[in-house]
């Protein structure tokens, strides 16, 4: 079936549509099927060109052999093979694939950057998420000093980590780490709930 959402009943229709010889009766067969078309998507009737684009299906189930008078300019059945664009793709190559191309570009930003607390907070925010980055294929532990050199590597040494960055990373991290409940927390608040029982 070209069009399998209007079921086989419609696509039987169509193609006894298609067999009949009088012209009157065929273009009355194929305004019936329309309508019978135009029930089955009831939420659809006010989308603009609704009408237009059941007359294109028409066409297209009877393959553009149903020969009547279409009340719109179907579609032509070389428009319907006809291949998109391309879609263009960056085929530019990777370093580290575990820090990604929008890292990267996130870098190639930074560098343009003038020195300043902007820049630092930029480049505190780009290091820390190459720390997430790089957890996420080495559990077990960091390596900053790898990580520091991988961004001087990625920023053709533009971007250097100093002292200020540092603290912009350490105060980071420091408001992300949610403290855990001590044991005697928890030991109070099941007193305070056995109080209340």
């Amino acid at each position: 079936m070209a069009l399998p959402e209007y079921g086989r009943s419609v696509q039987n229709m169509v193609d006894y549509a298609v067999t009949i010889e009088d012209r009157a009766e065929r273009q009355w067969c194929a305004e019936t099927i329309i309508h019978i078309m135009e029930g089955m998507f009831p939420n659809l009737k006010n989308i603009p060109d609704f009408e237009h684009k059941l007359w294109d299906h028409l066409a297209i189930m009877s393959d553009f052999k149903l020969d009547i008078d279409y009340p719109f300019e179907v579609v032509k059945p070389e428009n319907l093979k006809v291949k998109p664009d391309p879609i263009p793709t960056n085929t530019k190559r990777i370093h580290y694939r575990h820090y990604g191309r929008l890292l990267e570009n996130l870098i190639n930003k930074a560098c343009e950057f003038e020195e300043g607390d902007e820049k630092n907070n930029l480049l505190a925010l780009i290091y820390n998420h190459m720390r997430k980055d790089y957890t996420t294929w080495n559990k077990d532990s960091i390596d900053e000093q790898k990580i520091t050199d991988d961004l001087l590597e990625l920023s053709d040494g533009k971007l250097k980590v100093n002292d200020e960055v540092m603290a912009l990373i350490a105060e980071r991290v420091e408001k992300n780490v949610r403290p855990r409940p001590t044991s005697k927390s928890n030991t109070n608040q099941k007193q305070n709930k056995n109080k209340k029982h």
